[in-house]
């Protein structure tokens, strides 16, 4: 099981993080993810693979003014 944004996912190990925002609707050029406590380098999301007891969070930049 995955925590992601503090909500327990079930079968989404062995997909990467690429897999998941896209698949999610996430535009990865405009989110932040935090893996284990830790950034998560952008040039890491298509080979990061999820892995039992993960915690994810992601955070979505909103622009405006």
């Amino acid at each position: 099981m995955i925590k992601i944004n503090g909500e327990c996912i079930e079968n989404i190990e062995g997909k990467t993080v690429a897999e998941y925002l896209t698949t999610s609707g996430y535009d990865t050029k405009r989110v932040a993810v935090e893996l284990n406590g830790d950034i998560l380098p952008r040039a890491r999301y298509d080979s990061t693979v999820f892995q039992d007891g993960d915690c994810i969070e992601i955070v979505s930049f909103v622009g405006g003014g």
